[in-house]
């Protein structure tokens, strides 16, 4: 299984993620992400949309197993994030799982 918590903080550190709902949403809505990564306490209505604009661009969206608080901590960060866009794809395992997924939606 993925060890989702490292391939969080390779892409923090390459600079290859969106953090925060707002520039999370744009990604979802351009199409500009490669998978989106929601905490677990997520706001409903927030999810909600993520999950809409995502559906239509077929972006995978995960959802993290701990609450904002610790997906921040996962990103390195000292505050809550409650969503992440990430934009490029380097780690291999990320990268079969993203496929795996999308075969299952066929």
């Amino acid at each position: 299984m993925i060890d989702l918590d490292r391939v969080i903080r390779s892409a923090v550190r390459s600079r290859k993620i969106y953090l925060g709902s707002k520039r999370t949403l744009d990604a979802a809505r351009s199409g500009k992400a490669a998978v989106i990564i929601t905490s677990s306490n997520c706001p409903d209505r927030l999810r909600r949309v993520i999950e809409y604009h995502t559906s239509l661009s077929g972006t995978p969206i995960w959802t993290y197993r701990g609450p904002s608080l610790e997906l921040g901590e996962a990103c390195e960060k000292n505050f809550p994030v409650s969503a992440l866009a990430v934009r490029e794809i380097t780690e291999p395992e990320l990268l079969r799982m993203v496929k795996e997924q999308g075969s299952e939606a066929d």
